[in-house]
Protein backbone atom coordinates (compact mmCIF):
# COMPACT_ATOMS: atom_id res chain seq x y z
CA UNK A 1 0.00 0.00 0.00
CA UNK A 2 1.24 3.14 -0.99
CA UNK A 3 0.79 7.03 0.33
CA UNK A 4 -1.06 7.87 -3.36
CA UNK A 5 -3.36 4.99 -2.15
CA UNK A 6 -3.90 6.56 0.99
CA UNK A 7 -4.51 10.00 -0.42
CA UNK A 8 -7.33 8.37 -2.91
CA UNK A 9 -8.72 6.39 -1.29
CA UNK A 10 -10.44 7.99 1.87
CA UNK A 11 -11.76 4.62 3.34
CA UNK A 12 -7.98 3.52 3.54
CA UNK A 13 -7.39 6.90 5.29
CA UNK A 14 -10.17 5.62 7.51
CA UNK A 15 -8.94 2.78 8.37
CA UNK A 16 -5.42 3.69 8.51
CA UNK A 17 -6.07 6.83 10.93
CA UNK A 18 -8.84 4.81 13.49
CA UNK A 19 -6.77 1.95 13.36
CA UNK A 20 -3.53 4.22 14.29
CA UNK A 21 -6.18 5.63 16.69
CA UNK A 22 -7.10 2.15 17.92
CA UNK A 23 -3.39 1.20 18.65
CA UNK A 24 -2.85 4.64 20.25
CA UNK A 25 -5.68 4.18 22.84
CA UNK A 26 -4.51 0.63 23.85
CA UNK A 27 -0.78 0.97 24.13
CA UNK A 28 -1.43 4.18 26.00
CA UNK A 29 -1.78 2.63 29.37
CA UNK A 30 0.99 0.50 29.07
CA UNK A 31 3.81 2.85 28.09
CA UNK A 32 2.78 5.34 30.70
CA UNK A 33 2.78 1.84 33.47
CA UNK A 34 6.20 1.40 32.02
CA UNK A 35 7.32 4.88 32.25
CA UNK A 36 6.75 5.15 36.34
CA UNK A 37 9.39 3.51 36.96
CA UNK A 38 11.77 5.80 35.89
CA UNK A 39 9.13 8.85 37.10
CA UNK A 40 7.80 7.88 39.94
CA UNK A 41 4.76 9.76 40.88
CA UNK A 42 4.27 12.14 38.03
CA UNK A 43 1.16 12.40 36.04
CA UNK A 44 2.99 14.26 33.36
CA UNK A 45 2.01 13.12 29.62
CA UNK A 46 3.85 14.40 26.88
CA UNK A 47 2.49 17.22 25.18
CA UNK A 48 3.12 15.32 21.30
CA UNK A 49 1.24 11.89 22.65
CA UNK A 50 -1.42 14.22 24.06
CA UNK A 51 -2.18 15.94 20.97
CA UNK A 52 -2.75 12.28 18.53
CA UNK A 53 -6.02 12.09 19.95
CA UNK A 54 -6.58 15.01 17.53
CA UNK A 55 -5.04 14.69 14.83
CA UNK A 56 -6.27 11.60 14.83
CA UNK A 57 -9.36 13.15 14.89
CA UNK A 58 -8.87 15.71 12.51
CA UNK A 59 -7.48 12.51 9.93
CA UNK A 60 -10.88 10.84 10.87
CA UNK A 61 -13.00 13.54 9.84
CA UNK A 62 -11.50 14.34 6.61
CA UNK A 63 -11.95 10.40 5.98
CA UNK A 64 -14.86 10.38 6.53
CA UNK A 65 -16.18 13.66 4.54
CA UNK A 66 -14.62 12.17 1.56
CA UNK A 67 -16.46 8.45 2.25
CA UNK A 68 -19.72 9.78 2.29
CA UNK A 69 -19.38 10.85 -1.12
CA UNK A 70 -19.11 7.81 -2.91
CA UNK A 71 -20.83 5.34 -0.37
CA UNK A 72 -23.64 4.10 -2.02
CA UNK A 73 -25.84 3.44 0.67
CA UNK A 74 -27.50 6.68 2.34
CA UNK A 75 -27.76 5.43 5.86
CA UNK A 76 -23.64 4.70 5.85
CA UNK A 77 -23.53 8.20 5.83
CA UNK A 78 -25.62 8.39 9.42
CA UNK A 79 -23.20 5.64 10.74
CA UNK A 80 -20.22 7.00 9.75
CA UNK A 81 -21.20 10.75 11.44
CA UNK A 82 -22.84 9.27 14.62
CA UNK A 83 -19.80 6.91 15.09
CA UNK A 84 -17.05 10.34 14.73
CA UNK A 85 -19.20 12.38 17.35
CA UNK A 86 -19.20 9.09 19.41
CA UNK A 87 -15.47 9.57 19.38
CA UNK A 88 -15.29 13.39 19.25
CA UNK A 89 -17.03 13.33 22.81
CA UNK A 90 -15.47 10.37 24.38
CA UNK A 91 -12.09 12.42 23.22
CA UNK A 92 -13.01 15.40 24.44
CA UNK A 93 -14.31 14.07 27.70
CA UNK A 94 -11.32 12.68 28.22
CA UNK A 95 -9.75 15.94 28.02
CA UNK A 96 -12.18 17.92 29.85
CA UNK A 97 -13.36 15.34 32.57
CA UNK A 98 -17.07 16.75 32.16
CA UNK A 99 -18.57 13.35 33.32
CA UNK A 100 -17.10 9.69 34.17
CA UNK A 101 -16.89 7.33 31.15
CA UNK A 102 -15.28 3.83 31.24
CA UNK A 103 -11.63 4.18 29.24
CA UNK A 104 -13.10 0.65 26.69
CA UNK A 105 -15.50 3.32 25.00
CA UNK A 106 -13.00 4.50 23.25
CA UNK A 107 -11.92 1.43 21.72
CA UNK A 108 -15.70 0.13 20.86
CA UNK A 109 -16.06 3.96 18.99
CA UNK A 110 -12.42 3.65 16.98
CA UNK A 111 -13.32 0.14 16.16
CA UNK A 112 -16.56 0.58 15.17
CA UNK A 113 -14.82 3.22 12.94
CA UNK A 114 -12.41 0.32 11.05
CA UNK A 115 -15.50 -1.80 11.02
CA UNK A 116 -17.44 1.27 9.51
CA UNK A 117 -14.66 1.64 6.51
CA UNK A 118 -14.00 -1.71 6.25
CA UNK A 119 -17.67 -2.24 4.72
CA UNK A 120 -17.77 0.50 3.04
CA UNK A 121 -14.92 0.13 1.24
CA UNK A 122 -15.80 -3.59 0.51
CA UNK A 123 -19.70 -3.37 0.06
CA UNK A 124 -20.63 0.21 -0.61
CA UNK A 125 -18.64 1.80 -3.47
CA UNK A 126 -20.66 3.17 -6.06
CA UNK A 127 -20.11 3.25 -10.13
CA UNK A 128 -18.16 6.59 -10.93
CA UNK A 129 -21.19 7.99 -12.61
CA UNK A 130 -23.41 7.62 -10.06
CA UNK A 131 -21.01 9.28 -7.05
CA UNK A 132 -21.46 13.29 -6.65
CA UNK A 133 -18.03 14.67 -5.76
Amino acid sequence: MNISHIRNNSDTLGIVASGLCLAHCLVTPFLFMAHTGTVILQDEHPSWWKSLDIIFLGLSFMAIRRSIKTTSKPKMKYAFWISWLLLFVIVINEKLSVFPLAEETIYIASLLLVVLHVYNLKYCQCEQKCCKN
